[in-house]
């Protein structure tokens, strides 16, 4: 497969600028990969699709407020820090992006918040646009913690919408996000509620859940023809031996697997051996899934309409088959669902 296949007729306009009012009231296309029927549901009415015992794999990541806005030291003028990652907490050094790159240099000093309260050093270009930073705080880690985040913002990406809203604190995150360390939400996971989630307790559909700490990586053009040649950023994952059994368990009893999220598929299919058992394992993948690809654990997956040419329309499109995803985006333009990290759902059985 090239990058040029994966190009569809795509305005601005498509895009959700903003989520439904109610998380399990969007739009849910079903899109059955043995018939190729595409149907037109509510999120809501997932559990119709879904028996006892079947399971959904959930990523609990949770967004932080990964962008800053500061000062440089003597001119003063205005630079944006993105947080990618705590680097060493001790030394309060952090890999950050740099906006505008050309302007920071090592050594340069960097404020941030009024009246300068937390400043920062650079103290290393690690690539054109990356730089590690020295924070200087000195009192504990928590306050400092606490400071450097409540004077983040929410890093709802650029093109959802340009200004950061209040509500984008609690919309930008699933409701069970609990493990800190993404500067991007899962955005499948968001449609679920507490109601939703209740109704699968009632009904017995099981759920699992595993850590991916999504980077920005998820939005990093693929600048080649040929997609063997693209290399994806290498994110942090944890699966317990708990999430691992729950999925064994699941394949063992002859139950549905399913994937809320391309970063749930990209886990599980960087942790699973060669006999189909899950591993309970934790470190860094750059898996980069894209047709011909054999899936061998998720039995359908949940996951929103990604942009044209992204590497998460490439994954979507190796698990549901390149030309019925692709005929179901027509439909989905044509339908009027909404695109993007705001927008409606797909599930694929």
């Amino acid at each position: 497969m090239k990058l040029s296949q994966y190009g569809y007729d795509f305005s601005p306009e498509m895009l959700a600028k903003y989520p439904a009012e109610i998380r399990d009231e969007s739009r849910l296309m079903v899109v059955n990969r043995a018939t190729g029927k595409i149907e037109h549901r509510i999120f809501k009415e997932i559990l119709d699709y879904f028996e006892e015992k079947d399971l959904f794999v959930f990523n609990d990541t949770k967004v932080f407020p990964a962008r800053l806005y500061g000062n440089k030291e003597k001119t003063g003028a205005e630079i944006e820090i993105f947080l990618l990652r705590e680097l060493n907490r001790e030394l309060r050094l952090w890999d950050v992006l740099v906006d505008p790159a050309r302007k920071i240099r090592i050594g340069n000093k960097l404020y941030f918040g009024e009246d300068d309260i937390l400043g920062a050093e650079v103290i290393d270009n690690t690539t054109s646009r990356g730089r590690t930073l020295r924070f200087l705080y000195d009192g504990p880690y928590e306050e400092f913690k606490e400071t450097l985040f409540r004077m983040g913002e929410t890093p709802l990406p650029r093109w959802v919408r340009e200004k950061v809203e209040p509500l984008d604190a609690e919309r930008y995150q699933t409701i069970f996000a609990s493990k800190e360390g993404a500067v991007a939400a899962p955005t499948a996971g968001m449609h679920f509620s507490k109601h939703l989630l209740k109704r699968m307790e009632i009904k017995g559909v099981d759920k699992a859940f595993i850590t991916l700490h999504v980077g920005l990586g998820n939005f990093r053009t693929v600048d080649v023809e040929d997609l063997s040649k693209h290399k994806m950023d290498s994110e942090q994952f944890f699966v317990t031996e708990e999430a691992a059994e729950a999925v064994n368990s699941a394949k063992d009893g002859g139950h549905k697997v399913v994937s809320i999220g391309t970063t749930v598929m990209r886990t599980l299919e960087t942790v699973v051996s060669t006999n189909g058992r899950i591993n309970p394992m934790e470190g860094w993948t750059n898996k980069f899934i894209f047709e011909p690809y054999d899936f061998t654990v998720a039995d359908a997956m949940v996951t929103n309409f990604h942009l044209p040419y992204s590497t998460q329309l490439m994954m979507v499109a190796a698990f549901g088959g390149y030309n019925l995803v692709m005929e179901a985006y027509k439909v989905a333009k044509e339908e009027g669902y909404r695109f993007g990290t705001y927008g409606d759902a797909m599930l694929i059985l």
